[in-house]
């Protein structure tokens, strides 16, 4: 039998943190686990597993080191969390997690609703973080996830000069890699082209990952436009749970299912099994009974005959 072809390209899995945070509801730490370890089994080898935040502010990440400590007994596996601040950051270390992002807004209106800090401000807070990472876990890696870089529900348009100078700023002050995010869902092909474009540009290897929502629809089309300029790793949530809570109308989370089915339809390889991803859905539905979930190759099956 030949071996699976190596992934081309990498799914990271934002559900167990963008998903939840925007829920009402808190998933109990035991459902959290199994539906990781779901996910793992499906192949995903990234998976942001929660962030590290007041649980007075989202007490739907309570959990999360030990969710953390669970996620780092699979092998093979990259732990992310989110972290807002150097105090996150030093939890999340303490934690074990393998990789640490930190989500900057290129909209100030957006930063100061997220994280009560200006993007300036931010990129002093992300020099403290990378500091503090040097000195304390130099093997951990340190990612930006660039919000509103398409656009703001509260601000409205953002210049994309600004976005890609607050990239190169963030990158000097310590990030390993710099990716963009449609955090409101305002992105369209053109743009996501252009932006990525230019930012690998000026960041070269450390331009980042595409973070992208399909609030209008989008989403998969958007993917495709990020992968035709060179861009080879997409954020995704399982059922297209998430958006952002500090985003009014930032819903809808690019379905790890559709873009995984997009992909290896194409022959682009993803090392994802997607009858084991269609599994971790019911393993999400018992974790969150009642609570919608969304996919189209889910819900429509693989055609007959498809061999990723």
């Amino acid at each position: 039998m030949a071996a699976a072809p190596a992934p081309a390209v990498l799914i990271s899995e934002v559900g167990p943190r963008d998903g939840l945070q925007s829920l009402k509801r808190t998933m109990a730490t035991a459902d959290k686990c199994a539906w990781i370890d779901a996910l793992h089994a499906a192949g995903l080898r990234e998976i942001e597993v929660g962030s590290f935040v007041p649980a007075a502010l989202l007490p739907q990440m309570a959990d999360v080191a030990e969710v953390v400590r669970h996620a780092r007994s699979l092998p093979g596996l990259t732990v992310l969390a989110l972290v807002p601040n150097l105090r996150g950051a030093s939890a999340a270390l303490a934690a074990g997690v393998h990789k640490l992002t930190v989500p900057v807004s290129a909209s100030a209106a957006h930063s100061l609703a997220n994280v009560r800090k200006t993007p300036a401000q931010m990129v002093d807070e992300v020099r403290a973080i990378a500091a503090w990472r040097h000195e304390h876990a130099p093997t951990v890696g340190l990612e930006i996830g660039l919000s509103t870089a398409f656009g703001c529900t509260l601000q409205g348009r953002v210049d994309e000069d600004e976005v890609i100078r607050l990239a190169e700023q963030l990158v000097a002050a310590g990030a390993d890699e710099c990716g963009l995010s449609d955090t409101a869902g305002m992105a369209n092909p053109a743009q996501v082209r252009r932006l990525f474009t230019r930012l690998r540009a000026a960041l070269g290897e450390r331009a980042g990952a595409a973070h992208l929502h399909n609030t209008r629809g989008l989403g998969l089309a958007n993917c495709l436009a990020a992968y035709d300029v060179g861009v080879r790793a997409f954020d995704a949530s399982l059922g297209g749970l998430g958006g952002c809570p500090f985003a009014p109308g930032a819903s809808g989370n690019v379905v790890t299912e559709d873009l995984v089915f997009m992909f290896e339809a194409m022959g682009v390889a993803t090392g994802v099994d997607l009858p084991a991803l269609f599994a971790a859905r019911e393993t999400l539905r018992a974790g969150l009974p009642g609570e919608p979930i969304y996919g189209m190759t889910p819900e429509a099956g693989l055609p007959l005959g498809f061999a990723p």
